[in-house]
């Protein structure tokens, strides 16, 4: 005769389940609509704040080829 585990793994699910509430996990949708800082000023494409150089220039060329980069990224200019 073996011990039924239902009861140990239903108090583990809800344990884990608070764990997680109080925690804040979840979605992180939020937090990367916050990141989309960096702004195409011609077609107003948002871009990750992490964003490099190389791939704000790819954009301009691909995409605004009679546009200056510095037109489409002012923060590029120093």
């Amino acid at each position: 005769m073996g011990g039924g585990n239902g009861q140990k793994a239903k108090m583990a699910r809800e344990r884990n389940l608070e764990k997680q509430k109080a925690a804040g996990k979840g979605s992180q949708l939020e937090a990367n609509k916050k990141a989309m800082s960096i702004q195409c000023k011609v077609c107003m494409q948002t871009f990750i704040c992490t964003t490099s150089e190389v791939k704000c220039r790819e954009h301009a060329e691909a995409k605004h080829p009679k546009s200056d980069v510095y037109t489409c990224f002012p923060h590029l200019k120093k």
